[in-house]
């Protein structure tokens, strides 16, 4: 695993706060697996099941019990079969083999699903089901599918971010209509929109619809799920502060919303409120984006756009790109996640 950029609170996990602006190799280790980066901390799985955090923990997030922050990854509890982590700016989910949801740190706007509004510093289960599938959590509100294609969501409801037409908030999970297609999302959310995946490969949007992150060609917020444009065959997507990013079964990469700092890539600082196509061809795998990007592509190379404050982007300079460039030269990049002007992603071994 490698890190980089901003380093308040050790967020990219190197057991100090100096800022680096390309990749660092975290520790010496070789089993890292799966990676969320929040706002300021981190929440990773090894391949060995067990769970690891670190950064920022003023409300609980890391999940060690103790509000302290930590600039290296710290082990999580002893158990060996956690499947899944996401983490917010403030507050942390988990799902585990036997399919149940866990979630811990601040409890406002009852984000965390267990019927309050209390902060936890240590995992908790949600509720007793035991069919959660995926688990995404956006800055003040939670959403869940499980293995039958339902679709939760909990936690402030305003500008309709819970997609259950109102603008209402629940501390517990409510489901979101009754679909049983939703199959995937980003595994954090750096804003209060959602956007998510289903089994027919149609994306779906809700929540504020600001600088037009939602994508439907206005700034119109929606309370309940909206499909963005035809398109069947999208694979990946990703949700930022302000826009939506995703890739197609075909590795075509298409981006919207707001980019005053060019960070969505397309050569210019304007933001779009409906998808528009990267340049480059069909080489995208992932776009992660916050308030710079990093993008995988397909031959396993990195690529850093948008501002350059502090090495954000990996590219060893603070210049501003608003076209990706490429991250050094290594081809073996396999997962990216962003913290707030910091990075950290995971090589194969």
């Amino acid at each position: 695993m490698w890190g980089w950029g901003v380093a308040t609170y050790g967020r990219p996990g190197h057991n100090n706060t100096t800022v680096y602006s390309s990749p660092v190799q975290v520790g010496s280790l070789t089993t890292w697996a799966k990676i969320s980066c929040g706002g300021f901390h981190s929440l990773a799985i090894k391949t060995d099941g067990t769970l690891w955090a670190w950064g920022f923990n003023t409300q609980g997030q890391l999940g060690d019990g103790s509000v302290t922050a930590r600039s290296s990854p710290v082990q999580i509890g002893s158990d060996t079969d956690w499947a899944s982590v996401s983490a917010s700016n403030i507050h942390s989910a988990a799902t585990r083999s036997n399919g149940t949801l866990w979630t811990w740190g601040e409890g406002a706007h009852g984000r965390l699903g267990h019927g309050n509004t209390t902060d936890l510093s240590s995992p908790t289960q949600v509720g007793s089901l035991t069919t959660w599938d995926s688990v995404c959590c956006a800055n003040s509100h939670t959403t869940a599918n499980t293995t039958a294609g339902t679709l939760f969501s909990w936690g402030n409801g305003a500008n309709g971010r819970l997609g259950l037409t109102s603008t209402t908030g629940y501390s517990s999970p409510k489901q979101v209509g009754s679909l049983t297609n939703w199959s995937h999302t980003s595994p954090e959310t750096k804003g209060e929109h959602c956007g998510w995946i289903k089994t027919d490969g149609t994306l779906w949007t809700w929540g504020p619809g600001g600088s037009g992150a939602l994508g439907h060609g206005n700034t119109t917020d929606y309370s309940s799920p909206k499909q963005v444009g035809a398109l069947t065959t999208w694979l990946t997507v990703d949700v930022s502060f302000l826009g939506i990013h995703a890739t197609t079964t075909s590795y075509a990469g298409f981006v919207w919303g707001y980019n005053n700092g060019g960070h969505l890539g397309t050569g210019a600082l304007t933001g779009f409120s409906s998808p528009v196509q990267l340049g480059g061809g069909n080489v995208w795998k992932r776009l992660a984006v916050y308030q710079h990007g990093q993008f995988l592509r397909t031959d396993g190379t990195l690529w850093g756009t948008g501002p350059g404050a502090s090495g954000a982007h990996g590219l060893n300079n603070t210049t501003n790109y608003s076209s990706p460039v490429q991250v050094g030269s290594a081809t073996d990049w396999i997962a990216i996640s962003l913290h707030s002007q910091s990075a950290n992603a995971i090589r194969s071994a």
